[in-house]
């Protein structure tokens, strides 16, 4: 799917060849443009989550939840009573209560039995791979200070698993628990929205958009979830009757992403194109008075491109007043356009087939019978 769109032509529409700059704007064609840049809502934070959001320790950090000391002799490990993710996805440091009398410590993943990590972190591990709703809210709501955005060995949290899974349940609750929407695994830089996107899980993808995803956030690669999703497509067979239900899926998460980068707007028309090749573009003017945008080529409509290279443009016609054979052969029209007085022959791709339809029956567009 393009991401910019021509509509069905409106009636009285019609194409002529350029006479002079001062032509209405058009009625027929309308476009996507870019959207405002984003800006994410404030997300819902949950008490859980929010005891360990802060990965940094702070003078303000309370004598209990002080940073591990190397140097400092601990004693046997009680249990784990909260977790945190380092920067980036670097890794975990788990709280540690201690079997003494010691302060409750953070300690990086690394010092501690892996067995005891385990043991704390394996149900969630398995409710989020299995998108098991009713585990992930148990785990949330038992208070056990975990941290939401948790990673596992590549950087990614429960997240982008519930979301490649197609899960919207477990994203709505994930997130309303003060998961990061906009989290980036370290194996591509892959956000939720991407795996949605990539899994062609079109229901996800509109409930990512809807809780303040960034649409135009990219991987490694700088592929946003648009570009990935249209590559997924692009190597999806056509015409298979397996791939069928792919296809159409994926087309979905396509219109949702281009509608939440993209806004509905009508163009005025095309007035300058620059570069070559994969740099060609065109500079859009809009009816609504936005400023004029470059667009790369290939999201423009081939008939607005053709207009523009063609030297057409597009003008309000009142009606059709006779019709003749062309110098070619080819039939054309006399049109009747409501900016000026002059009238002209248009070939008959250029005429709104609604008023050749009211011409042909012999009653022109304002209903008087046709000389």
């Amino acid at each position: 799917m393009d991401a910019l769109v021509v509509n069905p032509p409106l009636s009285g529409v019609s194409h002529r060849s350029k006479l002079h700059p001062t032509t209405p704007p058009p009625l027929s064609l309308s476009f996507y443009r870019f959207r405002q840049p984003h800006r994410h809502p404030n997300l819902s934070i949950s008490a859980t989550a929010s005891t360990v959001e802060n990965h940094h320790q702070s003078e303000s950090d309370p004598p209990q939840f002080s940073n591990y000391n190397e140097d400092e002799t601990y004693g046997e490990v009680k249990t784990i009573i909260g977790s945190r993710a380092l920067e980036a996805g670097a890794g975990m440091e788990y709280l540690i209560e201690w079997e003494d009398d010691h302060a409750p410590t953070w300690v990086p993943a690394n010092l501690i039995a892996a067995d005891v990590v385990a043991e704390y972190e394996n149900p969630w591990w398995v409710a989020a791979k299995k998108a098991d709703e009713r585990a992930l809210k148990e785990i949330i709501e038992s208070g056990d200070g975990r941290d939401v955005d948790a990673v596992d060995s590549d950087g990614r949290t429960a997240l982008l698993f519930v979301a490649g899974l197609g899960s919207e349940s477990c994203v709505k609750t994930l997130v309303n628990a003060g998961a990061d929407v906009d989290h980036r695994d370290n194996v591509g830089g892959l956000t939720a929205l991407h795996m949605a996107a990539g899994y062609v899980r079109p229901g996800v993808v509109k409930v990512l958009l809807d809780l303040g995803v960034d649409p135009e956030a990219g991987d490694d690669r700088g592929r946003t979830a648009l570009d990935l999703a249209r590559e997924v497509l692009n190597a999806t067979p056509k015409g298979n009757p397996v791939q069928f239900a792919r296809r159409l899926g994926m087309e979905s998460v396509i219109k949702s992403l281009e509608g939440a980068i993209y806004e509905y707007a009508v163009v005025e028309g095309v007035l300058e194109k620059r570069g070559k090749g994969k740099n060609l573009e065109y500079l859009i003017k809009w009816k609504d008075g936005g400023d004029n945008e470059w667009v790369k080529a290939p999201l423009i409509a081939e008939e607005l491109v053709r207009d523009f290279e063609e030297g057409l443009e597009y003008a309000v016609a009142e009606c059709v007043t006779a019709k003749r054979n062309g110098d070619d052969g080819k039939t054309e029209y006399c049109v009747k356009w409501t900016d000026i007085e002059e009238v002209t022959w248009e070939p008959e791709e250029n005429v709104d087939p609604e008023l050749i339809k009211e011409f042909e029956s012999g009653v022109s567009l304002s209903g008087k019978e046709t000389g």
